[in-house]
């Protein structure tokens, strides 16, 4: 990799760093809970993949189990997840969002969309920065996947 792409590919996330924070301080509005990035994601991912196992939710966000745990506890006291027993295998969970975390996730929806609009309102710009940021998204989270051994980036 040369210099200049080095510097390109800096700039970019840093961008994009800096977006995500502006967009991450935009969700205070909705009320009086907190929500860590962690929350957030783990919240992403359950909402993506109903019915997911907790190790297959905590290798897609990048987390070691006992602050995956931490978090996940965190949610279910907020009414946000809750746990099923696997049918086919009463050893394994599964888990799901909530009606509240539905609710919670249209607000989010609400406040996000008002924050981005004007801002970016071309729908074809819209629909190319979406699929770059999905691409750099499933490329981040196969190679974070491919540290651990693993190959299915579970990302959605």
């Amino acid at each position: 990799m040369d210099e200049d792409q080095k510097s390109r590919l800096f700039e970019l996330a840093d961008l994009i760093t800096a977006v995500g924070r502006q967009i991450h301080a935009a969700k205070e509005g909705l009320g009086e809970e907190r929500w860590s990035a962690l929350d957030v994601a783990v919240m992403r991912y359950i909402d993506r993949n109903p019915g997911t196992s907790a190790r297959a939710a905590a290798d897609a966000t990048q987390q070691i189990s006992s602050n995956f745990s931490r978090a996940l506890r965190g949610l279910e006291q907020k009414g946000l997840v809750h746990r099923e027993t696997d049918r086919e295998d009463a050893r394994r969970v599964r888990l799901y969002p909530t009606a509240r975390a539905k609710e919670n996730l249209q607000r989010l929806n609400d406040v996000w969309s008002e924050l981005l609009d004007g801002v970016v309102s071309d729908d074809e710009e819209a629909d190319a920065m979406i699929a770059a940021l999905r691409r750099i998204e499933t490329g981040l989270a196969g190679k974070a996947l491919a540290r651990l051994g693993r190959t299915d980036s579970g990302v959605r």
